[in-house]
């Protein structure tokens, strides 16, 4: 009877192993032709005149011609100089400032959208960069297969000792599921900071994006995208393509952050995506009550053991490959430790997301 719970595990492990046999099948795509794809990259910032002149400079520094794309930034209601920095680069002769009149990112999002010229957008944050040939590789990838969404990978900064690799590896294992179920046409995340879509795309869905709560410009967008049958949503494998986004500075800031990605998931209509958050949730449930079961009970450490290993499998799997294909495949010495304390982790940001009510937002006017 001890084992019988066990098998709530199964799901999890046979969702992630056919995640990671997606990720056998990536080919890393190659530019073959100078793209000339008008592009509109759309930047929703607050508070940010720390990191916008370092994005803006990446941005301008674009191995794409300056006429062929512009920067869209949007100042969300920002108390500091983000609007000040962001109209003060004359010099960048492509480059737009508009003031969010509403409130949140996915307004400030939309105000940007509906002023873009281009009809390729892609999104990213103020405390990303990205090399040279960024709209180069997207712009080329969208001529080549004209797709309704592009979802780009994204990386973090490194950071010192444990803390730091834990968020990498916990983020990478997003990106690992991200791409993976991307491939098998399901895909279930994807991420603001890179990505990419058709402007007609997103005034499609633009009324699915839950503006009630903060969070999820992405998620929902790519969700209802998703509903509809001949959509082409596809990830783009390519290290021209990627970004890097800082990582948290405390344990506090990111447990709030995801807290906040978490708390959106009672919002999910997506049946895959809350097929496979239920397989996680049991998983890291099991792997609890039988970790302190155990304690009591030392049948019960077989059967923690044995959970452990099972969930650790796929997890190693997915992992190896996305930290091979990101170049950062010596944060896998952080992996076991990452694994013991994981399900602690997921406990606590479920308390940080109960703790963190939903903010009301009011709806955008078209």
């Amino acid at each position: 009877m001890y084992w019988l719970p066990a098998i709530l595990i199964l799901p999890y492990v046979f969702i992630l192993l056919k995640i990671y046999g997606s990720l056998l099948q990536l080919k890393t795509f190659k530019v073959s032709a100078d793209p000339e794809t008008f592009v509109s990259v759309v930047i929703a910032c607050r508070n940010e005149q720390k990191n916008l002149p370092a994005l803006i400079k990446s941005i301008s520094l674009q191995n794409y011609s300056k006429h062929l794309f512009e920067i869209i930034i949007i100042d969300d209601n920002s108390i500091d100089k983000t609007n000040e920095i962001a109209s003060g680069f004359t010099r960048v002769g492509n480059i737009f400032t508009i003031n969010n009149k509403g409130k949140g990112k996915k307004q400030a999002l939309r105000a940007g959208i509906k002023a873009a010229k281009g009809n390729l957008i892609i999104t990213t944050d103020a405390d990303c960069r990205m090399g040279r040939n960024w709209i180069r590789t997207i712009a080329a990838f969208y001529e080549m297969n004209k797709p309704d969404m592009i979802i780009c990978p994204v990386k973090l900064e490194s950071a010192p000792g444990f803390f730091g690799g834990f968020q990498e590896l916990e983020f990478m294992s997003l990106q690992g599921i991200t791409a993976g179920s991307a491939i098998t046409k399901e895909a279930t995340m994807c991420n603001g900071a890179n990505l990419a879509f058709e402007r007609e795309v997103y005034f499609n869905h633009a009324a699915n994006l839950n503006y009630e709560i903060n969070s999820g410009d992405d998620i929902f967008l790519l969700h209802s995208l998703k509903r509809e049958r001949q959509s082409k949503i596809l990830w783009l494998e390519s290290p021209d393509s990627l970004v890097t986004t800082g990582s948290s500075s405390t344990l506090l800031s990111f447990l709030k952050q995801r807290g906040r990605w978490l708390s959106k998931g009672k919002a999910y209509k997506d049946w895959f995506t809350i097929i496979l958050g239920i397989a996680t949730f049991f998983t890291i449930i099991l792997q609890i009550s039988y970790m302190i079961g155990g304690l009591i009970n030392p049948d019960l450490i077989l059967v923690f053991l044995s959970i452990f290993v099972l969930k650790s499998v796929p997890d190693f799997l997915i992992l190896l490959n996305t930290s091979s294909r990101y170049g950062k495949g010596e944060l896998m010495w952080w992996f076991l430790p990452v694994q013991v304390v994981y399900p602690l982790y997921v406990l606590s940001v479920i308390i940080s997301a109960i703790q963190n009510p939903k903010s009301k937002i009011q709806n955008p006017k078209s």
